[in-house]
């Protein structure tokens, strides 16, 4: 089953996205087939990351929670909201 794990990140964040930004990609190559797609929200200029989209495939919500729990932007508190979902591919699916 696939999740959307939806990150929206703390006002003031950019130091600490930067900071912990190469630990996290290497988090995420780590999960390998897990990851489906991955990347940054930007802000309208699009020259500032405000947040993360991450769908995963996992057996349970509580496994996809376990694993963006363990993303180093959630353990270093970079997110202020986390909202994951069950997620249904329906357009341009592989």
């Amino acid at each position: 089953m696939l999740f959307a794990v939806i990150c929206t990140d703390k006002p003031g964040s950019v130091d600490l996205r930067m900071a912990t930004r190469d630990a996290h990609l290497e988090f995420l190559k780590g999960l390998g087939d897990a990851v489906v797609i991955a990347g940054p929200f930007a802000n309208e200029a699009g020259d500032a990351m405000t947040g993360s989209l991450v769908v995963l495939e996992a057996d349970t919500l509580e496994a996809a929670q376990a694993m963006a729990a363990r993303d180093p932007y959630a353990k270093a508190g970079l997110f202020e909201t986390v909202d994951i979902r069950p997620w249904k591919w329906t357009v341009n699916a592989p």
